[in-house]
């Protein structure tokens, strides 16, 4: 019962959606949309309408754009299913031909049907088309005004005339502020009402103290406990706590103005200014903590490689930059509050200006002076030559801005001067918090993991910060002066995806793509595992047979899957076909090594001429079948490297197989005995130890046979079939020292190759000495006297045909008389 109720339920959250969708294609108010685009066009025409006033236009715009969008998917599956009846009639017939009545009128039905359900799709579009071409008109309008306005020319605030006006109204500002104060704690009323929450004061006064005085020494002895007790995951728990550093200064902050906001002493205008202090007080703590990061005196925890020296400066730049950025603020506040006319606004904004470009001009000749980062071994850093280049020019850029910004705002662009100096600012502050993070990143890592995020299998921070980096620049771009439209914008046509023809390929489509495959890669992969480990175990299959339906199941689940994710993405694939068909050409000529090798592999894994863990030889090379894949297949050699052979080898040459269907193999080996022994004998011999050992199978019968009569000795041949031909080695190592030991036991002698050296004309070594014997060199002769008694030994020696003892050359037949004694050798036989 309850199942069928889950059923119920099911269906009738399915019915209320098709309604509800239903519902929303049926009720596109197309009345009011073309009011809308008539107001649009008529504002797009005159362009008279306010900036304020087109980003709210576009922005109704793009509500009605995105309507559109959904709408034309409207009766998309009942129009799929009419293309697909349309196409089992088959082609209309060709003008002078005729087909059956009752086919040409089911065709016309089904036309008339087909047009009827395309209709809203069709009128969908074109109002979304109309809908994009204005915002893109107004998107033109807004730029055009943007760009006119930095490269307006306006006053310079280097013009005398105009200081004397701002001192002015600076002075008037500020009596305006102290007056209000004054009055409001002169008047009795605001008296009475502070006096009624004195406690709230006080106790808010003290927190604030508290916070903002003691906060970070407090932090700071945590900081330091944390480091004392613990090596591993101090760096997270540093981050954190530097991060609490901030927060409770803030906190402090907000305390603080809320006490003097319940006094109600501040007037409107000086409400106002208090309202800023946190924001000012949380710029100055968010850059003094990102100083504090970036060159922080700890090598561990500053993200920059400078020098101690270098990085006190650094900070103080730093900091100096976030005191500026907060005066900056506060004239832009004031200038609000008491209407300053724009050539007030210059003048008092160009001094800062001015400091805030001497203080990147001196960080950026500081970020030109980083060398590359060094392990405590003096490796170099993996990846830092890269990232400190990056940053080297960053600090040129910033040189550049500091000398040109003064200039264009003293000459009278303004807009061109902040343009510059403010955003180069905030870029410098987002830069420096992608390298925090990211560090922050790794040493989160390094806690969880107990990893090096330096090694070079740590692939999820490299990742991570590649998101960071990517994170930014949206961040970035809006810096830079581009509107938040400009952004939504990018990611409406991001989603709206690329049109193929008749089909719209969206990123939801890639996604479910995606998910679909993973799912089907993933039940492909299970299902594997199981007939790997549970099903084929059970069963007669060798391991080679298992090992080719586990990869064919593979093969075929992934295919399978890719197909379902195709189908259920929604991908038209058919307009692709003349590309494809097109493509195949190219890729028959330029991959058809690649192809070869492919269908190769799947002979070999239907087939199975081999297997994994076969001993085969090919191309002269011996070793173990490790891995059959599509392309190649992996063999371990004895030497314990890996040969990877293309699989058309296997195909189209010769292969042998030494392990195929059983590890039975044969033992072949030559036994040489000296003239005169007893061959009887030998063989008697040779057969009892060949049949006494363990791995000689006895059927079929092991075989001595007598060979030949070599040049040096009688040879004999042993052939056995052993059980494990994997074992040959060691069972032709056991027939040689059982031979030995029982051939020196019986008197049976294994000769050794002889030879005779004869020289043909020894007398020309020692034309002097005649042929008497030559006098042994004394003690304290030199090497070449040694050499000369060689020589005239071997000349006296020669008429007999003996060779003087002790030397190699001589024994071997390569040495004695050199070139000419070989040659005399060769002659005397």
């Amino acid at each position: 019962m309850l199942r069928w109720l889950r059923v119920a339920a099911l269906w009738l959250v399915l019915a209320l959606s098709a309604g509800l969708a239903g519902a929303q294609e049926e009720g596109t108010d197309y009345e009011s949309w073309s009011e809308v685009a008539s107001r649009a066009e008529e504002a797009v025409a005159s362009e008279r309408a306010s900036t304020e006033a087109f980003e709210e236009l576009r922005s109704t715009l793009a509500g009605w754009r995105d309507t559109f969008l959904q709408a034309e998917s409207t009766n998309a599956s009942r129009i799929q299913t009419l293309q697909s009846q349309l196409d089992a009639l088959g082609p209309p017939p060709a003008e002078g031909e005729s087909e059956p009545e009752s086919i040409a009128l089911r065709r016309s039905q089904l036309n008339d049907e087909l047009q009827r359900l395309q209709a809203p799709a069709r009128r969908a579009q074109e109002a979304h088309t109309q809908a994009d071409g204005l915002i893109r008109e107004i998107d033109g309008i807004v730029r055009t005004r943007q760009a006119n306005a930095l490269l307006s020319l306006g006053p310079s605030p280097l013009n005398p005339a105009l200081w004397s006006e701002t001192a002015a109204a600076l002075m008037q500002s500020g009596q305006s502020l102290v007056g209000e104060l004054r009055e409001g704690i002169l008047s009795d009323v605001k008296r009475s009402e502070a006096w009624r929450n004195p406690p709230v004061i006080a106790l808010l006064l003290l927190l604030a103290l508290l916070l903002v005085a003691r906060g970070p020494v407090w932090v700071d002895k945590f900081i330091e406990w944390l480091r004392s007790t613990t090596r591993r995951g101090s760096g997270v728990w540093s981050f954190i706590a530097s991060i609490i550093r901030i927060i409770l200064p803030f906190l402090g902050l907000v305390m603080l103005v809320a006490a003097v906001r319940t006094t109600s002493f501040a007037g409107v205008n000086l409400q106002r200014v208090l309202e800023m202090i946190p924001v000012w007080g949380a710029a100055l703590l968010i850059v003094r903590w990102l100083a504090d990061q970036s060159f922080n005196r700890n090598d561990d925890i500053a993200t920059l490689p400078l020098p101690p020296k270098q990085r006190v400066e650094a900070r103080y730049y730093a900091n100096l930059l976030a005191i500026l950025l907060v005066l900056r603020s506060a004239g832009e506040t004031i200038g609000a509050i008491f209407s300053y006319p724009d050539e007030v606004q210059v003048v008092l904004d160009y001094p800062v200006l001015l400091l805030c470009a001497l203080m990147l001009w001196r960080l950026g000749h500081i970020l030109t002076t980083l060398n590359d980062e060094t392990d405590s071994d003096g490796t170099l850093l993996e990846g830092s030559t890269f990232r400190l280049r990056i940053a080297r020019g960053i600090g040129r850029i910033t040189i550049f801005v500091a000398i040109i910004a003064p200039i264009m705002s003293g000459i009278g662009y303004d807009a061109v001067g902040q343009g510059l100096i403010y955003p180069t600012i905030r870029t410098l502050a987002v830069l420096a918090l992608v390298l925090v993070l990211q560090r922050f990143v790794n040493d989160l890592y390094e806690l969880v993991t107990g990893r090096d995020p330096q090694a070079s299998d740590s692939l999820i921070p490299v990742l991570a910060g590649f998101l960071l980096m990517v994170l930014q620049l949206p961040v970035l771009a809006l810096i830079w002066g581009a509107r938040v439209a400009d952004l939504t914008e990018l990611w409406t046509r991001f989603k709206e995806g690329v049109q193929i023809g008749e089909t719209r390929i969206s990123p939801s489509d890639f996604l479910t793509f995606a998910i679909v495959f993973a799912i089907g890669y993933t039940v492909t992969r299970m299902m594997q595992s199981g007939l790997r480990s549970t099903i084929l175990p059970k069963t007669r299959i060798d391991v080679g047979g298992q090992n080719a339906l586990v990869a064919g199941l593979g093969y075929l689940g992934v295919f399978v899957a890719a197909l379902i994710a195709v189908t259920a993405a929604g991908l038209d694939l058919s307009s692709l076909a003349i590309v494809a068909g097109a493509l195949s050409v190219g890729i028959g000529f330029g991959l058809q090594t690649i192809v070869s090798n492919f269908v190769s592999g799947i002979i070999l894994l239907i087939e199975r001429p081999i297997s994994e863990g076969d001993w085969i030889e090919v191309n002269g090379n011996h070793g173990i079948v490790k891995d059959i894949s599509v392309r190649s297949t992996r063999i371990e050699t004895f030497d314990r490297t890996d040969l990877i052979v293309p699989n058309s080898d296997f195909v189209s040459g010769t292969v042998t197989n030494y392990t195929r269907g059983n590890i039975i193999g044969r033992v072949v080996m030559t036994v040489g005995v000296a003239y005169g022994s007893d061959t009887r004998k030998v063989q008697d011999i040779l057969l009892r130890i060949v049949r006494q050992h363990d791995l000689v199978l006895l059927n079929p019968e092991p075989m001595v046979t007598f060979e030949e009569f070599g040049a040096d000795s009688l040879n004999f041949v042993i052939r056995a079939i052993i059980r494990d031909v994997g074992q040959m080695l060691i069972v032709t190592s056991d027939f040689h020292h059982e031979i030995a030991q029982r051939f020196a036991e019986e008197g049976i002698e294994i000769p050794f190759a002889q030879r005779d050296v004869w020289l043909r004309n020894p007398e020309v070594l020692y034309p002097d000495r005649g042929t008497s014997a030559p006098r042994a060199p004394e003690a304290g002769s030199t090497a070449e006297d040694k050499v000369a008694h060689d020589r005239a030994a071997a000349e006296q020696s020669s008429h007999s045909g003996i060779v003087p003892a002790g030397r190699d050359g001589d024994a071997d037949g390569d040495g004695g008389g050199g070139e000419g004694g070989g040659e005399g050798g060769d002659g005397g036989r």
